[in-house]
Order: C-alpha cells, then sequence, then structure tokens
C-alpha cells in the first residue's frame, strides 16, 4: 500500500487541533488531508461527500458527539476506518467508541510520527488496542457468552480469527495461509456471522477471550 495515498478526514470541534494535526499529515508522503469537521454530524455528512479511507475522530464533540457519529458512520455503503483522538482523561469513553465501531484509538499527545503510523495502521486494517482498554473490553463481553458459537467455526475460520486478532489485515492474512484476499473476506465475513460479531474488533477481542489468539 505504499503507492496509495491515504485520505484523511479530521473531525474535532477545536479549530487549532484540527490545524495542528493538518500540519503535521500534510508533510506525509502517503497521507492527504482531504477535509475537516467540526462536530460529528458535519463528521458523517463530509464523510459521505469525501469518502476518506481514514477518520481521526474527537468523542466530546457538541450536538452529534463522536460515538453517535461512529453509529452514523457505520451505516454509510463504505464506512471509513475511525481513529479515535481522545485525551487521557477521557479514557472510560474509549470502550463505548471501539463497541460503535472505532479500530484503534490515540492520545492527543501522541508523537506524530506514531500518529502517522497509526494511521497507517488502522488503514491496512489492523485493530489498535492498548492493553488496558483491551481488558474493559473483555469484561463487558463476560457477560455475553458465546463460548459455545465458536464449535461451529471450521479449523481454518480459526486460523482467520488467530491472525485477526493479531492484528493482521486481510492482504497479510492471505500472505500468511497462502489465499486469496477475496477468500480471506469471505472467512471473515462467515466468522462475524457465526459469531454473531458486528466487527474485527469485537472478533479479536473474542478471539482473545476465548484462547485462539496466538
Amino acid at each position: 500500500m505504499a503507492d496509495k495515498i491515504i485520505r484523511v478526514l479530521l473531525v474535532d470541534d477545536h479549530q487549532v487541533v484540527r490545524r495542528g494535526l493538518r500540519t503535521f499529515l500534510e508533510i506525509q508522503d502517503d497521507i492527504e488531508v482531504v477535509g475537516e469537521a467540526a462536530d460529528g454530524a458535519e463528521g458523517v455528512a463530509r464523510s459521505e461527500e469525501l469518502h476518506p479511507d481514514v477518520v481521526l475522530m474527537d468523542i466530546k464533540m457538541p450536538g452529534t458527539d463522536g460515538i453517535e457519529a461512529l453509529r452514523k458512520l457505520r451505516e454509510l455503503e463504505n464506512p471509513a476506518k475511525v481513529l479515535i483522538v481522545t485525551s487521557f482523561t477521557e479514557q472510560r469513553t474509549v470502550v463505548p467508541a471501539l463497541r460503535a465501531g472505532a479500530s484503534g484509538y490515540v492520545y492527543k499527545d501522541v508523537d506524530p510520527d506514531a500518529l502517522a503510523g497509526a494511521i497507517r495502521s488502522v488503514y491496512a486494517g489492523h485493530v489498535l488496542l492498548q492493553p488496558e482498554v483491551a481488558g474493559a473490553l473483555l469484561a463487558q463481553e463476560d457477560a455475553g457468552g458465546g463460548t459455545g458459537r465458536g464449535s461451529t467455526l471450521t479449523d481454518r475460520e480459526r486460523e482467520v480469527l488467530g491472525l485477526i486478532a493479531d492484528g493482521r489485515s486481510n492482504r497479510e492474512i492471505a500472505r500468511a495461509l497462502v489465499l486469496s484476499e477475496k477468500t480471506v473476506k469471505t472467512h471473515v465475513s462467515n466468522i462475524l456471522m457465526k459469531l454473531d460479531l458486528s466487527d474485527r474488533t469485537q472478533a479479536a477481542l473474542w478471539a482473545v477471550r476465548h484462547g485462539v489468539a496466538g
């Protein structure tokens, strides 16, 4: 994907934050800031208009907040990957954001190079979770059970699920298992259907909790 320009939309109600993010990202050869939005509703509208690859989304915004915007983004035909940008003190709000479909999160004081790396990572299909947040998500999932659903997975689907938990993208899984990306996408869809999960983040957490991860 080195030759692909990653189209990024900035969604934050603070203009200074947006300006700072844009200033740094615009010097990256493989990242292009295609637009900005000052709240969640505008972010959804701009996403529908601009079709970004990755949305950098604040959580706490007036009107439509980041979590509600995430839910609406998932309803779009080709939803972008969403990377939450939050402050450390808002960590408790990261869990519902991830459950709403975010691919990961970074703190607002993140090192610029780490931010660029995070954008590239979620664009590639990886899930960015820090241990304490993964633990909180797993604790919330415990009440739902679901261990028995794993028995419906084929051996190949369990292999794919383990690689998802390792943070591998579909392309990386295809290379590791010597499959086509289309076949991997089919396996991922079957895994989500059989486990009654909505996205790769939940699949990765399910794999960790039930010992499928490597």
